[in-house]
């Protein structure tokens, strides 16, 4: 990325042995009650929490701080990644709980342009476009900086992971194991999309610390960025 400034991101999931964020029915109950508190803590550090469409048109996620008690209430940005301007206008994540950007093209088509006029209408609610026929997740991470957005806890579907390691635009990884086997092709992973080719193209982890939560284990990692 040269010397481009980007807010630091932090990817956290929670998934079973085999990687999977659900099973093929989706359902997606993984994390206990522990874990859960442990990424409520995690929200309430960061200046962002980024997802995909496909994880707000399946989950319907409020994305806010509500599983432990801060004080004062805090609340981050919250940043959906929606090339297509798919989002419902009824999705909790445009509730007035918290700031919401939703991240888009310029391109425009007649059903987005009626969607941004109603998004517009929502003072909560900020639309961002990016360049390109999907969000250009390196421009969009300048124009977060450049708004005081210095961190982001990635929540995204395995579609937008995979884009995101694939631009190298993460830090640090946060996974919850949980001791189960989901099995199925389908099933949702942690990362899906194309995929490297090689372990030399591969995205490095160092293990940085791990440690039991609930029934499973949470492992921490740094990201080894390319000296490139």
């Amino acid at each position: 990325m040269g010397n481009t400034l980007k807010p630091y991101v932090i990817s956290n999931v929670g998934m079973s042995l085999d990687g999977k964020l659900a099973t093929v029915n989706n359902d997606s109950r993984i994390s206990g009650p522990e874990d859960l508190k442990r990424v409520h803590r995690l929200r309430a550090m960061v200046d962002g929490i980024m997802v995909g469409i496909g994880t707000v048109l399946k989950d319907d996620p409020r994305l806010t701080v509500h599983k432990i008690d801060t004080t004062p209430k805090r609340n981050p940005v919250r940043i959906v990644v929606d090339s297509n301007l798919r989002i419902p206008l009824n999705a909790r994540v445009l509730n007035k709980e918290a700031k919401t950007i939703i991240a888009t093209t310029s391109k425009m088509s007649k059903e987005k342009e009626e969607k941004l006029k109603e998004l517009k209408k929502l003072e909560h609610v900020e639309v961002i476009k990016t360049d390109g026929d999907r969000v250009d997740l390196k421009q969009l991470m300048e124009i977060l900086y450049k708004k005081g957005i210095r961190s982001i806890l990635l929540e995204g579907g395995g579609t937008l992971n995979w884009s995101m390691f694939k631009e190298g635009l993460v830090d640090k990884v946060s996974v919850y194991i949980a001791p189960m086997i989901f099995g199925g092709k389908d099933a949702p992973t942690y990362v899906d999309g194309e995929g490297f080719k090689s372990v030399e193209e591969c995205v490095k982890l160092k293990l940085e610390r791990y440690y039991p939560m609930d029934d499973g284990i949470v492992l921490e990692f740094q990201v080894v960025k390319d000296p490139k």
